[in-house]
């Protein structure tokens, strides 16, 4: 496989529009609250009143209240008063909008800031650019395709990743050993 080109990899980097924040697992109860599967902890920030796109509908929702149940979340829409058109929403996508959602702490990246961004480790040598992120239980995986076209794996873990300049496009890791065949 080829390295992504570079027109490719800028495209990768543009700003989504919407942030998938949920998935609507099903109605809740009679009077249209609906069971969100959090996707994102950026659903924390969706407050009443908020804006909220769900499945392909161009069309807003507008949020009339979100509390957390359990590992879940109700939702309640405006306009949406029975279980008949919750069921509606059943398994659809909840998005939002990048300016509406809350902004990231300090050394936190949207997957499309990082997909792209070419890895040079600290000794200088480049190794390829980030390809793909794999979520894992522990953390983040990016996969950079080398220029020989294999996948190095990276742990995005402060031991390995030291410093994201989004400014040059660019991650400068420390490979610990282990992390690349000699």
């Amino acid at each position: 496989m080829s390295p992504p080109s570079r027109r490719s990899s800028e495209r990768a980097r543009r700003p989504a529009h919407h942030l998938l924040v949920g998935r609507v697992s099903r109605p809740h109860g009679l009077r249209g609250d609906l069971l969100l599967e959090s996707l994102s902890e950026i659903l924390d920030s969706v407050h009443p009143g908020a804006s909220v796109y769900l499945g392909k509908r161009s069309e807003p929702s507008r949020v009339a209240s979100l509390r957390r149940h359990g590992r879940n979340y109700l939702m309640s829409l405006e306009g949406c008063t029975d279980r008949d058109s919750a069921e509606s929403f059943r398994g659809e996508e909840v998005r939002l909008r990048l300016e509406e959602a809350a902004p990231l702490s300090p050394g936190r990246y949207y997957y499309w800031q990082i997909i792209g961004l070419r890895v040079a480790s600290d000794e200088g040598t480049v190794l390829g650019v980030v390809r793909q992120i794999l979520e894992t239980g522990a953390n983040d995986v990016y996969i950079v395709q080398t220029e020989s076209g294999k996948d190095l794996l990276l742990p995005a873990i402060t031991s390995v990743i030291r410093k994201v300049d989004l400014e040059k496009g660019e991650i400068e890791v420390h490979l610990i050993p282990g992390l690349v065949e000699g």
